[in-house]
């Protein structure tokens, strides 16, 4: 489950660290949600760029009902949502943070949990997009989604899922849109290293 997180980085950072071909329009949001807008970076003709999408991703050939902002690693190669999306538009998700809250005994508030990268460094889950399309709303905008694993043993006390984030080995292949191996891009989708992530209460 990934439902909430973060983004502060400057863009010339988002550049350098994602090699990015240009430098990203400026983004900063504590509070990313579902339904809302953030940076998304894609690969087409060897550029590699990031533009703003709306978390949430809506199949083309769906124009009305919830939008999924997370899709499950497990069946996303062939579920009828996301196969399409998954062979041709991938994506990173680049993002500072990401939050889960976990109960606090005696009380009713839920204490909220900051993960972060251990180096410092963004994180990049790995996501995927749909195009721009009309919805019966009349509203239109490019969707995404984060795709999730089961936790790895440093996340499953907090969630028993977790967002998969891709190592900087397999960003070029995993952005490649007419890289189509599914077996190459299905290993990609599994828990990170027990000690690649910080957690923080907020």
């Amino acid at each position: 489950m990934c439902g909430r997180y973060d983004l502060n980085e400057s863009p010339q950072m988002l550049m350098l660290y994602f090699s990015l071909t240009q430098e990203p329009e400026s983004f900063s949001n504590d509070d990313v949600r579902p339904s809302g807008l953030a940076p998304i970076i894609r690969a087409h003709d060897g550029q590699r760029t990031a533009s703003l999408a709306r978390w949430g991703l809506l199949p083309r050939w769906k124009q009305e009902g919830q939008p999924m902002f997370n899709a499950r690693g497990e069946t996303v190669a062939e579920k009828p949502s996301y196969r399409s999306a998954f062979k041709r538009r991938r994506c990173i998700v680049p993002v500072s943070a990401f939050f889960e809250w976990r109960p606090i005994s005696g009380q009713k508030k839920k204490q909220k949990l900051r993960f972060t990268a251990a180096d410092g460094k963004p994180l990049a889950l790995a996501g995927l997009w749909e195009p721009n399309h009309q919805l019966a709303t009349g509203e239109g905008a490019e969707s995404y989604t984060v795709i999730t694993i089961a936790a790895n043993a440093f996340m499953a006390p907090f969630h028993d899922r977790m967002p998969v984030i891709l190592s900087t080995d397999d960003w070029a292949t995993w952005l490649d849109p007419d890289g189509d191996n599914p077996l190459l891009l299905q290993s990609m989708i599994q828990p990170c290293p027990n000690d690649m992530l910080d957690v923080s209460p907020m």
